[in-house]
């Protein structure tokens, strides 16, 4: 299990409910397609958490650029508005963070922590699911 944040481009604010619909939407169509499944979803105005799972064939890395292309791609289709706010044409910032859901922090305090970032106020959970048990290559 992974903890995921993606910043938007010079962290502006773009992200709204509008956006936050759109995010949900792809993010399951995603998790029918790839073996990823998201535990929650949560948004900021400007940046995206991710609480996931996937089968160990996916590296971190594959997994937040699947994300990130397929995320970018759409937002900017269905939200073209946005395109114009980040007049470099990208939506996400080159960086993330990214670390496992573990021995030292499980899902719980995860959740938490993603909850009391930046203001709680402004923190939207837009998914959630209950996880299944530990996802498998066979």
């Amino acid at each position: 299990m992974y903890h995921i944040v993606c910043p938007t481009k010079y962290r502006k604010v773009v992200i709204d409910e509008n956006v936050d619909i759109t995010i949900k939407e792809v993010c399951l169509e995603i998790s029918n397609r790839y073996e990823i499944e998201f535990i929650e979803i949560g948004t900021e105005g400007d940046h995206v958490h991710f609480l996931l799972q996937s089968v160990p064939k996916y590296s971190v890395s594959k997994i937040v650029t699947l994300l990130k292309s397929i995320l970018a791609r759409e937002v900017f289709k269905k939200h073209p508005e946005i395109k114009k706010k980040l007049w470099g044409g990208e939506f996400w910032t080159d960086g993330y963070y990214a670390s496992t859901v573990g021995l030292h922090a499980n899902e719980t305090i995860i959740k938490e922590y993603v909850k009391n970032q930046g203001k709680e106020k402004e923190y939207k959970k837009i998914h959630y699911q209950k996880p299944k048990e530990q996802m498998t290559l066979f």
